[in-house]
This record gives structure tokens, C-alpha cells and sequence, in this order.
């Protein structure tokens, strides 16, 4: 049965390029890059050369990049580490209601610590309003931090809009850019960041690491203690072999961007308006531009999200409903409830993110197994069936 995955915004197939040129520091070049013969010096100048790569993307230093295992671990690294070293100036950082797990979790630990957090509401269409999150701002904020683009619903916040508001108001700003890195053009500069988490599986590396920007200037606490790697910032061996497949995935992404972005957003609109024209009662979750090109999020009425997962598996179609790292869970979407939507439609909802691999011949089989199947499951819906009976409004309307 033919395969047809629609999860990107999950984790994506590393690239072959990738992977070859991953495979020698995985074999015959093994040194540890702290230590001081040939071998360890090769590594450690392969790294410093990935590092450098990186840095030229997002316009930055290559000092400023600090190479850890991934997003979560860059969202930790940056919120702990500004709200350990800032504490004695003051204890409220601003967040928004929508942050990836990575961050709400974060923030609801230091919560417990005695910091106080706001969290901004974003408006329907799932953005922020920039002036929203400066009227949060108090005396006593050491930290903004909003995440560039959501992994649920794509929507693309007014980064720079918030960033020039921080810089305005001294405040450090971080940004959760592990959707958008690879997927649109990022100066950190420009859009006024201090700390920027991503991470390589999302753009065709390997899992396992990712990179945090932290501008020149910025004081942070050290997240790992014990050795003299990443300028004693993060003590540990490096995983060279990661660190330079993530530098060149991020090359080949930002390299054919303008290509690969038009060739998704093709594919995108085709499911879209194929969906919408042949399923009822639904939803379009987001604002309909201000989105990364790869990303649909729809809520279907009277079905349950996970049914309708697992039966288009049977179908060969990978899909979602929600983030990754809280497919496990029986919770309706934080996102999806932050927009407004009640809880029997937000477990209704269904994430499609396309990749550079997607087909636009295989566009015709996605819709009509999704209609299917959405037709399927609420003909066995007893909600569905008194809906119809007796002509109730829909919660859609």
C-alpha cells in the first residue's frame, strides 16, 4: 500500500545528502573534538565550520550559536537560564496561550518557583496582538518569549512587531523558531530576537540535535556544568555527527526555499479547496495567510480526531491532530480551545503538514479518503444522527 505522509510539521525524513555527509564522522571520524590530536582537531574544526554555516542563515555571529539536542532543550536552556541569572531583577515573563508544550511546560515549573506569568491571548485567527503583549509589560519583566510559528496551526506571529517592543523596553526577547527555521527567511537582526531555539529533524536533519542562537550581549546561566564545550555554556561531548548534518539540511533548505515552498503550497491549496468543497461542517483553523505554506488544520464536526487518524492510516495516510508530543493524550488542543473553539469541536481536529515529497497527483486520494472517512465516522455518530433528525444548528454555523 502506497504511503502517503502528512506530518511534517512532526518530524521529517532526513535528507540522503544529509545522511551522507553525516556518515563519515560516524565511522572513521571518531575523535572527541576536545581532545588535541589529528583526529579530535578535524572534528572539532567540522564543527566550528557547521557552526559558522548556521550563523550565516539567521545572520548571525557564529559565536552566538550554541548546539544542543533540540527544540525542547533550546526553549528550556533559554527561558531557565534568563529566569535563574534575571531573578534578582525582577520575576514576570509574558508568553503567549498558544506556545508548543516545550514552553507552557517550562513556564508552568518556573510558575511554581515563585515567577509570575502572563499569558497573552492570541485573537480568532490564532495571531497575536503585539500591542496586547505590550500592555503586559510591567516593571518587573525580564523575559518575552513567543513562539514564531505554531506547530499546530502554522500561524506566523508579528516576531519583528515584538521584538522592536522588548528591544524598546529592555527586555531580553526569545522566540521557539523550531517550525519556521528552514521554511521561511530568518534575520535575527532584523526582527530584533535575542534568543532563538530550533531544531534539525524539522528541516530533512537528523533528531537528536538542534542550536540556540543567544545574541552577543545577553547573560545567561550555563545549562550543563562539567566541561569546556559550547564556551562552557553546555558541557558535554559533541554529537558531531548531528551537528554537521544539521548545518548542511538547513544549506539545502534555505538554498531551494522559493522552489520547495511553491511546490507545497500547490499541493497545500489543492487539499484545501478540495476538503472544503466536498466535506460540511467544518473548520478552518488559523488565519487563512499570515501561515507557514505547508500547513492545513481543520475541525470536523460530530467526529472524534483520533478515529479519524487511525482510519486514514488504514488508508496509508499519516497524519495528526495536534502536536507530536501530545499524541498520547486524551486533552483536547490548547491551541485549538485558545481560538474560541469548544471542546466536542477542538477533538475533532485534524493537522496536515505537507513536506518537498508531496505529490500533487496524490492530492485527489487524500481528500476523497478524508471525505470518506469523516462520511463514515458520523454515520456511526449517534450525535450526527440526532443532528440530522432533527435539524439542530450546527455548532459551525
Amino acid at each position: 500500500m502506497k504511503r502517503i505522509y502528512l506530518d511534517h510539521a512532526a518530524t521529517t525524513r532526513t535528507d540522503k545528502e544529509v545522511v551522507e555527509v553525516m556518515l563519515p564522522y560516524l565511522t572513521d571520524n571518531y575523535g572527541n573534538p576536545s581532545s588535541i590530536y589529528t583526529i579530535a582537531r578535524e572534528n572539532k574544526t567540522a564543527i566550528e565550520k557547521a557552526r559558522e554555516s548556521i550563523a550565516e542563515v539567521f545572520n548571525a555571529r557564529n559565536t552566538e550559536i550554541y548546539f544542543t539536542s533540540g527544540g525542547t532543550e533550546s526553549d528550556n536552556w533559554a527561558i531557565k537560564g534568563i529566569a535563574s541569572y534575571h531573578s534578582k531583577k525582577g520575576k514576570h515573563i509574558i508568553t503567549s496561550n498558544i506556545e508548543h508544550h516545550a514552553v507552557m511546560d517550562t513556564m508552568g515549573y518556573l510558575k511554581k518557583k515563585g515567577f509570575d506569568i502572563t499569558y497573552v491571548p492570541v485573537e480568532e485567527n490564532g495571531i497575536l496582538d503585539a500591542n496586547k503583549v505590550k500592555k503586559a509589560i510591567r516593571p518587573d519583566t525580564i523575559l518575552i518569549s513567543v513562539i514564531f510559528a505554531n506547530n499546530e496551526i502554522g500561524t506566523l506571529q508579528p516576531i519583528k512587531e515584538i521584538g522592536q517592543i522588548a528591544k524598546e523596553n529592555k527586555i531580553i526577547f526569545h522566540t521557539d523558531a523550531v517550525q519556521a527555521a528552514g521554511s521561511i527567511d530568518i534575520d535575527v537582526k532584523d526582527l530584533n530576537i535575542d534568543l532563538m531555539s530550533i531544531s534539525a529533524h524539522k528541516f530533512y536533519g537528523p533528531k537528536g540535535v538542534g542550536a540556540l542562537y543567544i545574541r552577543r550581549g545577553v547573560i545567561i546561566d550555563n545549562l550543563l556544568h562539567g566541561g569546556g564545550q559550547e564556551s562552557t555554556r553546555r558541557a558535554s561531548t559533541e554529537n558531531v555527527a548531528g551537528i554537521v548534518g544539521m548545518a548542511h539540511a538547513l544549506k539545502l533548505s534555505v538554498a531551494n526555499l522559493e522552489s520547495n515552498n511553491a511546490h507545497i503550497k500547490k499541493v497545500r491549496d489543492a487539499v484545501k479547496e478540495g476538503i472544503e468543497k466536498k466535506i460540511p461542517f467544518i473548520r478552518y483553523n488559523g488565519d487563512q495567510d499570515k501561515r507557514l505554506v505547508n500547513n492545513l488544520n481543520f475541525s470536523f464536526e460530530f467526529i472524534e480526531g483520533e478515529s479519524l487518524l487511525l482510519m486514514l492510516d488504514f488508508k496509508g495516510i499519516s497524519a495528526s491532530s495536534g502536536s507530536a508530543c501530545t499524541s498520547g493524550s486524551l486533552d483536547p488542543s490548547h491551541v485549538l480551545l485558545a481560538l474560541g473553539l469548544p471542546h466536542e469541536i477542538a477533538h475533532g481536529s485534524l493537522r496536515l503538514s505537507f513536506g518537498r515529497d508531496n505529490q500533487l497527483e496524490d492530492t485527489e486520494y487524500i481528500v476523497d479518503s478524508i471525505a470518506q472517512t469523516v462520511e463514515r465516522l458520523r454515520e456511526m455518530s449517534p450525535l450526527y444522527e440526532d443532528f440530522v433528525k432533527n435539524r439542530k444548528k450546527s455548532l459551525l454555523e
